[in-house]
This record gives structure tokens, sequence and C-alpha cells, in this order.
């Protein structure tokens, strides 16, 4: 009985740094950045004083968190920067403009804008964007606000674990220990499930039940295309251009679709307002595309040509860690960090891309004068508070691991669910 109340005790304890996070952040409505460092801190507070975590242990758990987190945000800065160069050059307005001007039928521009350009969004930049560019698109073609933001926020999440060039993906690695190869199969066939749930849930927050059954051709093809080409690259180790294939290959199949089948007459509004005109722009589509073109022509290159990958992999951060031992008993086996290849990581392929892409589009006349100081200043604003929270929650996770904590809420779980266990 006692070593019963002291288990739970144990548990309560453990889970009180993400209990923590949630009440913070629903409750109170607190961001990411301000919930994770209390998570954080409660994570340290707990893991010290009843799980047995001396100094040595906490420390060692920081350094490999900074080094996980490190690796994440080198690709979120560097998708930011992407996003903002193509964006002042007026890339993803051509996109965003040309692709609802193919159909009139409301459907079909909710799937092309909210769930196909969505998803391409989310693999070459993510964290926030498909949402921040596309609502006010919708917007303009004259659907309500409120679906306007619903229908790319439900259409492109399907695309946030191999998109930010596989940011999610990569995070997923290194928390679970498991290989990219072992894990990319089975994350692809969820993934692609989830992709066809997304585009009815497009369909259905565009015009309700009669938008949904009305598309569910388009949503079935264009649907298999990208969970196909997302598995097809993801399962060949190119986690990095995972979403932003799948979504080029939407992208194809949409335009295609839009262009040769059968139109409904008249076409189908789903509630919607007249459409208005889309903005003009001056740059052409090809250019429009020639960035992502780009980036992967970079990562392919970067990851199949031996010479192209051995000279990028020249400069790399590696940590060894000594076994940690907490006073009571639980076990970290010594191995190395979280390594990161200063010149090949997706990062600072991301980083190649943007670079070339900001001196072409410069050459071109694209970019007003002082254009360089706002995206500076802008991906600094948009990447700062993120990388807070993420470092805090990394922090906490770290820490929650190397205490044992973790090990604990998983036990538990265990005794109540049983066999239901791998579902919960």
């Amino acid at each position: 009985m006692i070593e019963q109340i002291r288990f739970t005790l144990d548990w309560l304890l453990a889970s009180l740094p993400i209990l923590a996070v949630l009440v913070l952040m629903l409750r109170f409505r607190w961001g990411g950045a301000k919930a994770g460092a209390v998570g954080w801190a409660v994570a340290l507070l707990v893991a010290a004083l009843r799980f047995g975590a001396g100094w040595q242990v906490l420390a060692y758990a920081q350094l490999k968190g900074v080094l996980l987190s490190l690796f994440v945000l080198y690709i979120i800065w560097a998708a930011l920067l992407l996003y903002r160069v193509t964006d002042e050059a007026g890339a993803l307005s051509a996109i965003g403009a040309g692709l609802p001007r193919l159909t009139p039928d409301r459907g079909l521009q909710a799937l092309l804008l909210g769930w196909v350009f969505g998803a391409f969004l989310q693999g070459v930049s993510g964290f926030g964007v498909p949402v921040a560019v596309i609502a006010p698109l919708l917007v303009g073609l004259g659907f309500p606000p409120l679906a306007a933001v619903i229908i790319p926020s439900v259409g492109h999440v399907w695309a946030v674990t191999f998109g930010s060039l596989g940011s999610s993906f990569y995070a997923l690695i290194a928390a679970t220990g498991r290989s990219g190869e072992e894990l990319a199969p089975w994350s692809a066939v969820m993934l692609g499930l989830a992709c066809l749930a997304c585009g009815a849930g497009t369909l259905w927050a565009a015009g309700g039940r009669r938008t949904l059954r009305a598309g569910l051709a388009p949503l079935i093809l264009i649907g298999s295309a990208m969970a196909g080409s997302q598995f097809l690259v993801v399962t060949h180790g190119l986690w990095a251009i995972g979403g932003m294939m799948g979504g080029l290959a939407g992208l194809a199949v949409g335009v295609a679709w839009a262009r040769f089948a059968p139109r409904p007459s008249p076409p189908h509004r789903g509630g919607c307002g007249d459409s208005s005109p889309t903005p003009a722009t001056n740059m052409p589509i090809g250019w429009a595309l020639f960035p992502y073109a780009l980036l992967v022509a970079i990562v392919l290159a970067a990851q199949l040509l031996p010479p192209v990958h051995d000279f990028l992999g020249q400069a790399v951060v590696r940590v060894q860690f000594p076994e940690l031992t907490t006073a009571r008993g639980w076990v970290t086996p010594a191995g190395e960090g979280r390594s990161i290849s200063v010149f090949g990581h997706a990062g600072a392929l991301l980083t190649y891309a943007a670079l070339v892409t900001y001196a072409l589009f410069q050459r071109q006349g694209r970019y007003a004068p002082g254009t360089t100081r706002r995206i500076a200043r802008d991906v600094v604003r948009r990447a700062a508070r993120s990388s807070l929270g993420i470092a805090a929650m990394v922090g906490m996770a770290v820490t929650m691991e190397h205490a044992g904590m973790t090990r604990m809420l998983a036990d538990g779980l265990a005794r109540v669910a049983g066999p239901a266990f791998p579902l919960v």
C-alpha cells in the first residue's frame, strides 16, 4: 500500500511540468516561451528534489538540450529567411494569385490554396506561414473570414512532420533514439491518411457536405499524389524534402485537374460571396517557383552526390557525454549528443537557397530600398519568441528524460492502460 502511494506521488510529480505548461497555455493563454520556461523550471526542481538528479546530471542534460535546440532552430531561422526573401520579391503572391484563376469552383479553390499550397508552404517554411499567407488570399476571393482562417489551418497540418525541411522529424529522431529509416515509413503512412482527412476537412470548411461530395474526386486524386510522393521521398532517406515534394506533387496534379477536368455548371460557391479579383503580380510563375526548385536541387546534391556531401560535412559539432546516474539509480548511458553539420545541415542548405535567390531577385530589381534590413528585422522578430519557447520545451523534456521522470510517466500509464498502452 505504501509502495503504491509512493508510486502515485512520484507519477504526479513527474507529470507536474507538463501540467504546468498545459494549464498556463490553455487556461491563462500564456505563450509557449513563458509557459515553457515555467515548465522547465518545475522540471529542474522536481528532478533535483524528488528524483535525485544531481548537478552533473542536470548540467549535462541542459547541454544536450542546447544541442538539440540548436539543431532545430538552425532550420527554423533559415526557413524563415527563405520565406521572407521569396515573399518580399512577390513569389508567394504570384503562386497564390495564379492558383484560383485556374478554376471558378469554390471547393477546388479551397483545396488548391488551403490544402495543396498550404502543404507546400509548410514543406519549405512552416511556423504559421501557410495560414498567414493563404487566409488573406481566401478573403480576397470572397470566402468568409472565419472560413479563410480555418481552411489553411486544417489543410496544411498533415505536412508538419516532414515540413520545414524535416525539422520536426529530426526532432522526433533525436527524442526517440530510433533511426530515421525505421520511423519514416510508418510516419509517412499515418501522415498519408491524415492528408486525406485534412483535405476532407478543407472541403467541409469551404461549404459543408455538398462541397465535400462534389470535391471527392480531386480530393482522392490529389491526396494520393501528395501522400504517395511524400512516402517515396522519405523512404529513400530524403526526409528534409518530404513535405515540400508532397506539396509540389499536389500542385502539379491539382493544376492539371483544374485545367482539364470537367467544370461544374454553375460553379458551387459553398455559401461564399462573389469572387473578388486576385492580386496582380508581375512575376511569372516559373520565376516564382525557382527558389524552391533551387532548394530541391541543393538538397539532392548535398545528400546524393558523395563529393558534395563530403565537402559540406567537414565541419561537425560533436559532444560526447559520459554515463549519468541519479541518486535513485536511473542511468542514462554514455553516448554522443545531437551532432550538427555546420555547412551540410538542412538549415545551411536553406540559407544557400535564400542567398542565391536574394542575389538573383536583387539583380532583377524586385526589391525596394531597405528590403535587406526589413527582411532581417522580420526574421528576428518572428523567430526569437518561438526560439525561446522551443529551447524551454526541449530543456524541460531532456531534464525529465535524464531524471527518469519520463519513464515514470510511461510506467504509470502502462499500469492503468494495460494492453491498450501502445494506443494511449
